[in-house]
């Protein structure tokens, strides 16, 4: 398991500050197939699922763009913090990944902050 975990961590850092998971996908995703995007989301996930923050960024600084997979990622995501009444917001979020937001209509479920600091402070935690 230590092996699949450090294969996870290759695609996905996941930091805590306080009560706010931040999760911070490096640039490698967007070239992840979507059959090895799926494994490496559910070791990111199971953690969170068995021990839920109060709240998740997503930090994308790092990502150029994104498909379904990740899009179905985030969305899980959200699933892990909205039964608690908290949120999913996004950080880093460049024009080309806000265009998709638009356009999937996503932009209106998830908050998009420029920075993680500023995602962190809205929502009562800090870097």
């Amino acid at each position: 398991m230590a092996g699949e975990m450090d294969w996870s961590e290759e695609f996905f850092q996941v930091r805590r500050h306080g009560d706010v998971a931040v999760i911070v996908p490096s640039a490698q995703v967007e070239h992840l197939a979507e059959t090895l995007l799926e494994p490496a989301a559910q070791m990111v996930l199971e953690p969170l699922r068995r021990d839920p923050p109060g709240h998740i960024v997503v930090d994308l600084s790092d990502v150029s763009y994104f498909g379904s997979s990740f899009i179905t990622f985030l969305l899980r995501c959200h699933e892990i913090v909205k039964p608690r009444g908290s949120e999913l917001v996004l950080a880093g979020v460049n024009p080309r990944i806000r265009e998709l937001l638009q356009t999937t209509a996503l932009d209106m479920l998830w908050a998009i902050y420029a920075t993680p600091q500023e995602a962190l402070a809205s929502l009562g935690g800090s870097y």
